[in-house]
């Protein structure tokens, strides 16, 4: 049977099996080590969704350290980030391993196995620096190449750039890291900030939320240096923003998962209209929306629901800056990037 090809990224091979081109570097010493000097029984493994079907062949190589006197089990609940902790399998588990992401909630039951990608960034650096026209650049990066954060402040540096960075909220683990909901690190004294990581889904975001700065994209991942254009998505929310302005009817949801939540937000929208009515739920998705009554909804839980999911929404999608936008709060031009601050 023929294999699919190779990425970054390419887990097929994962913890012992793997030993020369490890993509991903599971840490399966570190766990076993806690395991053993916790003396757990139980050990709960959490994915997120691009490595869920990783899950079955790292319990495998934990099976084969431990011994069959520890039980593995894997979350099959969504995950979306270190804000998407399984609670219920955090609380029925001696040890909680949360895969792929930097620590959000310190814990003494929870391992959080960051996976730092072995993809060398520096040959996509190259073509980037001839893409910068001044000196002063902003630099973030994504948790999975936070490894290798301070040699690419390094090589820019000997390159002639005065490199800007910092730490954002405590939301966030290191200097210059960004999240899908947090971009604090790029508040900088640079109008060009650099991204390096793969796809446009935090550089996107990053140039949202700050519409001074020039984003330049370094994928190491699919090897190409580009420019986050926001245009499309600010007409995407600009109309959902209209179309709402019509609503009578208002479902205000709050997530339920541990790391989204923010009532204050909801019980102040309720506070303020009285046709508005408060949902919770833990996964925001279309069809569970469906069989409600509503004319409009606004999103206080995760920001990517509504901007990356919105459009495919029956009713318009909002987030909280933007329904006030809609029911005339707020004028049409404060309308901006919804974020995530601070920590739970």
């Amino acid at each position: 049977m023929s294999q699919e090809p190779a990425t970054e990224g390419d887990l097929r091979n994962t913890g012992m099996s793997l030993k020369h081109d490890r993509e991903w570097d599971y840490e399966l010493d570190r766990i076993v080590e806690e395991i053993a000097e916790r003396d757990a029984d139980r050990v709960g493994l959490q994915f997120p969704e691009g490595l869920k079907r990783r899950g079955p062949a790292v319990a495998d190589d934990l099976r084969e350290l431990c011994g069959d006197d520890v039980t593995f089990m894997l979350s099959g609940q969504p995950c979306y980030g270190a804000c998407d902790l399984d609670t219920y399998l955090m609380r029925r588990t001696d040890v909680f391993v949360h895969f792929g992401h930097s620590p959000m909630k310190e814990s003494d039951k929870i391992i959080y196995v960051p996976l730092f990608s072995n993809v060398d960034p520096f040959p996509i650096l190259e073509e980037a620096v001839d893409e910068l026209p001044k000196d002063d650049v902003g630099l973030v990066t994504t948790a999975q190449h936070m490894n290798q954060f301070d040699s690419m402040v390094t090589w820019l540096e000997t390159r002639g750039f005065e490199v800007h960075t910092r730490k954002g909220d405590d939301r966030l683990t290191h200097e210059g890291q960004v999240l899908g909901c947090n971009y604090a690190s790029a508040d900088i004294d640079a109008d060009q900030v650099l991204y390096v990581g793969g796809g446009k889904f935090h550089p996107l975001g990053l140039a949202m939320e700050h519409p001074d700065k020039r984003v330049l994209i370094a994928d190491p991942v699919n090897n190409v240096v580009t420019v986050a254009d926001t245009e499309k998505f600010m007409k995407q929310r600009y109309a959902a923003v209209h179309k709402a302005m019509s609503a009578d009817k208002w479902g205000v949801i709050f997530c339920t998962k541990i790391g989204q939540g923010r009532m204050d937000t909801a019980e102040s929208i309720l506070a303020d209209n009285d046709n508005t009515y408060l949902i919770t739920m833990d996964e925001v998705t279309p069809d569970r929306l469906r069989n409600f009554d509503m004319d409009a909804f606004v999103n206080t839980g995760c920001p990517r629901i509504t901007t990356d999911d919105g459009p495919q929404f029956h009713k318009p999608m909002l987030t909280p800056g933007e329904y006030r936008i809609a029911v005339g709060d707020k004028p049409l031009d404060s309308l901006s990037f919804d974020t995530f601050h601070g920590t739970w």
